[in-house]
C-alpha cells in the first residue's frame, strides 16, 4: 500500500449489492492523499498479512473504518483485522505505542431508519451504542475517535440523500486533505 494521509479500511462483504457504500468508496478512492483498502478484495481467505497492515496504518494520520453494520457490528473480516492487527504491545499495552495520537473515523451505513436507533425504537439503543466496541478500541490505543457519520436506511436511501453524505465525509476530511484537494461528484 502507497503511504497516505488517510487510509480508509473499507470492509464490505457484498460490495456489488451496496447503494450507498460503493459510490462513497468510489468517491474516496479518487481523492488525492487517500488510500483506499478494501479488505474483503485483499483477504477473501479471511488470512490478514499482519506486518502490511501495521505499516500502512502506521504512515496514516487518520484511519477510517467503511462498513455497512450486520447484527449491530462490524462485518467479520473488519472484526478479525482488528483481532490480529491491532496487537498487544504494538497498538496498545506495554510498548504499545504505534497508534497513539492518530485520529480513528467511521463511516456506517444502517438497513434500519434513524429512529429505530433509541430507545423507543425497534433496536433500543441510540446508534452511537453499538459503536461504542470502537471508540473504546481507540482509546485504549490512544487514539482521538473523530466523529461517526451514519447514513441511515441505506437500501432505500434516495441518490441525493447518498450524495449529501458523501459531501458530509468529504467535509469532515478536509482537514486531512491537500489544501488543493478536489472532491469529484
Amino acid at each position: 500500500m502507497t503511504p497516505s494521509r488517510i487510509l480508509v479500511i473499507y470492509a464490505h462483504p457484498a460490495p456489488r449489492r451496496s447503494r450507498a457504500n460503493k459510490p462513497l468508496a468510489r468517491a474516496l478512492a479518487s481523492l488525492p492523499g487517500v488510500a483506499m483498502h478494501d479488505l474483503y478484495w485483499h483477504y477473501p481467505d479471511f488470512d490478514i498479512d499482519v506486518r502490511i497492515e501495521q505499516a500502512a496504518v502506521e504512515a496514516a494520520e487518520l484511519i477510517v473504518f467503511q462498513f455497512p453494520v450486520q447484527w449491530y457490528a462490524t462485518p467479520s473480516l473488519l472484526k478479525e483485522w482488528l483481532d490480529v492487527v491491532l496487537e498487544m504491545g504494538w497498538a496498545y499495552g506495554p510498548g504499545g505505542t504505534a497508534l497513539r495520537g492518530k485520529h480513528l473515523m467511521v463511516l456506517a451505513t444502517t438497513g434500519g431508519r434513524a429512529h429505530s436507533y433509541s430507545q423507543a425504537g425497534t433496536h433500543g439503543y441510540t446508534f452511537d451504542m453499538f459503536l461504542l466496541p470502537l471508540q473504546r478500541t481507540a482509546a485504549l490505543c490512544g487514539m482521538q475517535w473523530e466523529p461517526p457519520h451514519v447514513l441511515h436506511d441505506a437500501d432505500d436511501a434516495s441518490p441525493e440523500a447518498i450524495d449529501a453524505h458523501i459531501a458530509q465525509v468529504r467535509a469532515a476530511l478536509q482537514p486531512w486533505l491537500p489544501d488543493d484537494a478536489d472532491f469529484p461528484a
